[in-house]
């Protein structure tokens, strides 16, 4: 997350929470899409049965696809990090400079598990779950040193690469992960309990 550098973005539409599983097995539904790895887990609330839930152990072409089929596509990491401060500059934190269970869903909250989206607190730009619940997935490529060349208008990330970024900590991160500029990366066809996503949308011109 160094170094700290100013960057502008355009407007631009995302989530208000992350992608339930209600809607993910609607995209699987109408498109034969396989489903999450852990489906039908309880342990999870992967499945069904958890409808507000947020889906998880979704790779990012999983989740490219299902906001390609919705009309959407994955936010950058410099728009997600925008969204998820809601409007606060240079805090730790979409609450401020402090983590407190009460704010999100991380692993201190004891709940063993994500919750249903909306469950806590929405940050200032009203949105849920831009710390803990699950991590996101974000389109760009990884590169520890990108913010040392990136460009100051939209960045889109590195051209290439091997790893793709994630952002946001979930029900099983620690306070620190939770933190919004935090920075970490998986594999592409990579699935995890404690990652998810959620989707963003170009401003249409006028």
């Amino acid at each position: 997350h160094r170094p700290v550098h100013r960057v502008t973005i355009d407007a631009f539409y995302i989530d208000r929470h992350g992608v339930t599983n209600a809607q993910y097995l609607m995209f699987c539904e109408a498109t034969g899409h396989r489903l999450p790895d852990f489906w039908g887990m309880d342990g999870f609330r992967c499945g069904p049965d958890y409808p507000n839930h947020p889906v998880v152990t979704v790779s990012w072409a999983d989740a490219a696809e299902y906001a390609k089929w919705c009309g959407k596509r994955l936010p950058t990491e410099a728009e997600w990090e925008y969204a998820a401060r809601g409007g606060l500059a240079g805090l730790n934190y979409p609450t401020g400079d402090a983590l407190d269970p009460s704010h999100g869903n991380y692993n201190q909250s004891g709940q063993g598990g994500p919750v249903a989206v909306g469950s806590y607190p929405a940050n200032g730009f009203g949105l849920h779950d831009m710390q803990g619940n699950v991590v996101e997935w974000v389109s760009d490529f990884y590169d520890p040193d990108y913010y040392s060349s990136s460009p100051t208008a939209n960045p889109q990330g590195p051209t290439s690469g091997r790893f793709r970024v994630i952002r946001g900590g979930g029900w099983h991160s620690g306070a620190y992960c939770n933190r919004v500029y935090y920075r970490n990366a998986l594999p592409p066809n990579w699935v995890d309990f404690n990652v998810g996503f959620r989707c963003a949308k170009d401003l249409p011109c006028s």
